[in-house]
């Protein structure tokens, strides 16, 4: 089975792969780190750069378990993303990460945590971020 890990790089990302490294260990199961962003002309703050590309990368080397990470910039959303990767996969447990927003940014800019808790096949596990 495979733990699936949905990762930004913000506190909230951080806290999913925390609590997915804890999981896989416990479980002795693959860990698949995913970051996924539509792409595009405009800069997407939850697209991976190089350098925390390479930071998760050497974390998941260093942490001894069956793991990697994989990042889709090819047009699709984080959630059809992960929707993909649940339907194709044995995932035990889709990992993410939540944060505090406003009523107003909720309205605005939508939830894919709200998203991938209503849509996936799978059990969700929802990590608070400690900020």
């Amino acid at each position: 089975m495979t733990i699936l890990v949905a990762y930004v790089s913000r506190p909230e990302g951080q806290a999913a792969l925390d609590k997915g490294i804890e999981i896989a260990r416990r479980r002795n199961e693959h860990l698949l780190v995913v970051n996924a962003s539509p792409g595009g002309n405009t800069e997407d703050p939850s697209a991976l750069d190089v350098e925390a590309f390479e930071r998760v990368e050497q974390l998941l080397k260093d942490s001894g378990l069956n793991a990697q990470v994989k990042q889709f910039v090819r047009g699709k959303s984080a959630v059809e993303e992960i929707q993909t990767l649940v339907d194709t996969l044995p995932v035990s447990v889709l990992v993410i990460g939540l944060r505090k927003r406003s009523p107003v940014g909720k309205l605005i800019m939508g939830s894919v945590a709200q998203e991938l808790l209503l849509s996936v096949s799978c059990p969700v596990l929802a990590v608070k971020a400690n900020t």
